[in-house]
C-alpha cells in the first residue's frame, strides 16, 4: 500500500497489519538491550509461583514497538508520514512468548494545520492476539503530509 495522504483518511476507512508471532528471541533482546532485565520478564519460576500470569509475559514497550514495526509494514505512512506526535495507550490483557500478534487500524479523526503541507491523523490502534482478544489499545496523533 502507498503512504496514505492527510486527504486519503476518511471516516470508515481501516486496514489491519500481517500477524506475527513474539518469540523467546525477541524477548530475551528487547528486555536485554533496554535494561527490562526484571524477575517478571526472566524468571520463569518467579512468574509461576508470585504472580497470576503462570507463565512470562512480553513487556508492553516490547507490544508497542512492534505493533508500530506492523504499521510501519503496511506502508501506509511512507514518504508521508512525518512525526509521531503524541498519543495514549492501554493495555488490556497479557501477551505471552508464543502469541501471535496484529494491529488493527481505525481512522478516529483528523485536523488541519496551520501549515497547509502537513495535517493532524489520530487512528485507533489494537493490538490483537491470535485469539482475537485485544491486548493494547492506543491513539497515535501523527504528523502526516497534504497532497496541496
Amino acid at each position: 500500500m502507498p503512504g496514505m495522504f492527510w486527504e486519503d483518511y476518511e471516516a470508515g476507512w481501516q486496514v489491519e497489519t500481517t500477524q506475527r508471532t513474539v518469540t523467546e528471541w525477541d524477548l530475551m533482546q528487547f528486555v536485554t538491550a533496554c535494561g527490562m532485565t526484571e524477575s517478571l520478564f526472566l524468571d520463569e519460576e518467579y512468574v509461576r509461583t508470585r504472580t497470576p500470569y503462570g507463565r512470562r509475559i512480553v513487556p508492553g514497550a516490547l507490544i508497542f514497538s512492534y505493533a508500530e514495526g506492523l504499521v510501519m509494514q503496511t506502508g501506509i505512512l511512507e514518504h508521508t508520514g512525518i512525526a509521531f506526535l503524541a498519543g495514549s495507550l492501554e493495555i488490556e490483557r497479557p501477551l505471552f512468548v508464543g502469541d501471535g500478534m496484529r494491529v488493527h487500524i481505525v481512522f478516529h479523526e483528523k485536523r488541519p494545520t496551520s501549515n497547509p503541507e502537513r495535517g493532524i491523523v489520530v487512528t485507533e490502534n489494537r493490538v490483537i492476539n491470535q485469539r482475537g482478544e485485544t491486548v493494547m489499545r492506543y491513539f497515535p496523533r501523527r504528523l502526516i503530509l497534504r497532497r496541496t
